[in-house]
């Protein structure tokens, strides 16, 4: 798997459109620093981390829906492993006016936009949520 943070977004956005409630995914450190992310921005209900059937470490996330709907209405990957994008505190986008969240992996851990803006550190952009 070449990116593993991608694999994640996609296995999300794919059980949402399913209308699952849950998902899993491979556990890393990067995945369950978004994961709080998300789930401290109000994205998912939460995570739990568990081991499959081989002992491999696994990530159970929780997806959360507003009357049938999911939550999240658009979840992209900015920064690629082919193309990074790394940015200053004062070029760090806002996602449609403020209303979604840019995830960005800083030297102080990944956090919201919002969060990043006010410690004053950029960093890279890891993926948009909407």
């Amino acid at each position: 798997m070449n990116d593993p943070l991608g694999d994640m977004l996609t296995r999300i956005r794919n059980a949402q459109m399913r209308g699952k409630s849950t998902v899993k995914t491979p556990a890393s450190k990067l995945r369950a620093w978004v994961l709080d992310v998300l789930a401290d921005e109000g994205y998912i209900r939460g995570y739990e981390r568990s081991t499959d059937e081989r002992g491999h470490p696994e990530l159970t996330i929780s997806l959360k829906y507003y009357e049938g709907t999911p939550v999240i209405r658009e979840l992209k990957r900015v920064s690629t492993p082919g193309r990074r994008v790394y940015m200053g505190v004062k070029e760090i986008p806002s996602v449609r006016q403020g209303l979604g969240v840019s995830i960005v992996s800083t030297p102080r851990g990944v956090m919201s936009d919002a969060a990043a803006r006010s410690a004053n550190v950029g960093g890279e952009v890891l993926c948009t949520v909407f």
